[in-house]
Formats: structure tokens, C-alpha cells, sequence
């Protein structure tokens, strides 16, 4: 019944340590900076010096994850006997999910006593992490694939992503806001508060002035939206702003009693879009 695989990516923002101990297999999503060719892994460079070289003005572009190369990760699991369960960075801000479910199309024909589900969490960053958590925690208990897949899915369109970033220049280079509002934002010190939508697209809801105001509102949002406010998980992901994260930790404890389960760093793949200081926040909600 336990012979399948989870599979994510490293757009989930979980450590390598944190996957192989759960037991979970992922495919490394890849960028450059615009200096230089080499093509770097998500966890090639650690978070600080990835963050520095982006405040000395390096443009990292990241890449999708092709249809080859999740055969390539797929193959020797089914050849092996196993069934695949992959949960996949939102298709709202990357093709990688579609490639995955051309792949494991292939794959199927190929052995066809295999199944390999692909799941489009519609998620990013520490929100992916905490529903490849819950996929894991439900395959511990004892779950089948299809189970564990419903559990997943359940869960989707209740994931709360809450983010604030600390310099809109990221933002305006992906095309997030325009060069006229990141240029006045940086002047005025506004901060937007910005949330991933039912189709997993990057959406601006509140702009506030000031970084602690941000922080603040992030949890105003936790308190108001959250299915359970003193209990459940809680992941906070950063990008080389950990005192930050301490913060918006310690208001939600102070508030609700309830502790975050994991403070984690934003990887390369989504900080070269959202630039260092970026702050998350992520938690099952009543509704996204």
C-alpha cells in the first residue's frame, strides 16, 4: 500500500536535510546570473551569499524544470516498482508543473503498472513545504497514494501565503508592479503586502509604510483568515532576514499562543524574484 514516492521540487524551500529525512525525493530548479553562464542549482549557494551578491546588483534569472528532466528524475523510481506522488511549484508562476505531467504521461505508457500523480499545489516557498508536511505526516499514518493526494488537495485552496518584500525593484523587474510605483515605493518607504491567489499568481493586497507595519498586518491576517488561530502549522521562510522572522513569530506566539513550526530560508529560485527581505508567512486558513 506505502510503495510510492513523494516527490517535490526545491522551490518547496525545505532544506536537503529536512527531505531526506522525511523521505521525500525532489528535482533541483536551476538559475544564472546575468554576469556569467554556469547555470547554478537551488542549493548551490547558501541564502546569505546568494542575498549579497543580489545587493551587489546581480540579476539571477531562474529556469523551468523540462520534460526530460523530470523523466530523468521519475524513471528510475517507477523502473524500480514504485508509484510517484509529486507535488509541484504552483503553475500559476512556472511551466515546471505542466512538464511534470507531459513526463509522467510518457513515463505511464512506458509502465503502464505504474502511476505517477502530479499535484499543482498552486503553492510557492515554505507554503509547498508545509503541504509536502502534511502529504508526509499523512503517509506516516498509514496512507495510501490516492489518500495522501486527497489530503493534499483538500488543503490547497486553504493554504494562506501572506509575504511582504523590502525593495520593489524585485518586484518591478518580474513585472509584479511598475517601474513608476517601485521607484515612489522606494521613496516613500511603502511596503506591500502581497498574497498568492486560487491560480497560484503573485497578488498585491495592502500597502503599508514601514517594514514593522507590514509585519504587523501580516498578522492581522493570520489572526482574522486562520482555521484554527492557537494551534496547526505555521511556516515563516525569509530571505536573509531571520530577525524579522523572529518577530512576526513572536507577535503570532504573544497573540495566539501558537508556535511556528519552521522558520526557513528562501531559496534562490523564488528570492531572485522577491529580492532579500522578503518575509512569508504561511498557515491553513479558512480559505485562501
Amino acid at each position: 500500500m506505502n510503495n510510492y514516492i513523494i516527490f517535490t521540487d526545491s522551490a518547496c524551500d525545505l532544506t536537503e536535510e529536512t527531505l531526506a529525512d522525511w523521505g521525500v525525493k525532489y528535482i533541483e530548479l536551476t538559475y544564472t546570473f546575468s554576469d556569467s553562464p554556469r547555470q547554478w542549482g537551488n542549493y548551490e549557494l547558501d541564502a546569505p551569499e546568494f542575498y549579497q551578491k543580489m545587493r551587489e546588483g546581480g540579476v539571477a534569472k531562474t529556469s523551468a524544470i523540462n520534460i526530460n528532466g523530470f523523466i530523468e528524475a521519475f524513471e528510475p523510481i517507477v523502473a524500480d516498482g514504485a508509484d510517484v506522488l509529486y507535488l509541484g511549484f504552483s503553475g500559476g508562476l512556472s511551466s515546471t508543473v505542466s512538464s511534470a505531467a507531459m513526463a509522467a504521461n510518457q513515463l505511464c505508457e512506458k509502465y503502464p503498472e505504474r502511476r505517477i500523480i502530479v499535484i499543482d499545489t498552486l503553492a510557492a516557498s515554505a507554503g509547498q513545504g508545509l503541504l509536502v508536511h502534511l502529504a508526509v505526516e499523512a503517509k506516516r499514518g498509514g496512507a495510501d497514494m490516492d489518500a495522501v493526494a486527497a489530503v493534499v488537495r483538500e488543503n490547497i485552496l486553504k493554504l494562506a501565503h501572506w509575504f511582504t518584500v523590502d525593495d520593489l525593484v524585485y518586484l518591478k523587474r518580474g513585472g509584479r508592479v511598475s517601474a513608476a510605483a517601485a521607484f515612489v515605493g522606494g521613496m516613500l518607504g511603502i511596503k506591500p503586502v502581497l498574497h498568492v491567489d486560487n491560480e497560484g499568481h503573485l497578488i498585491a493586497m495592502e500597502k503599508v509604510r514601514g517594514r514593522r507595519t507590514s509585519l504587523k498586518l501580516m498578522a492581522q491576517k493570520y489572526a482574522e483568515t486562520a482555521e484554527t488561530p492557537d494551534a496547526g502549522v505555521v511556516y515563516i521562510s525569509h530571505g536573509d532576514c531571520i530577525d524579522d522572522a523572529l518577530t512576526l513569530a513572536g507577535m503570532l506566539k504573544e497573540a495566539h499562543g501558537v508556535d511556528v513550526s519552521l522558520i526557513t530560508e528562501i531559496g534562490s529560485v523564488i528570492g531572485a524574484h522577491s529580492g532579500p527581505g522578503t518575509l512569508a508567512l504561511f498557515y491553513i486558513a479558512k480559505e485562501r
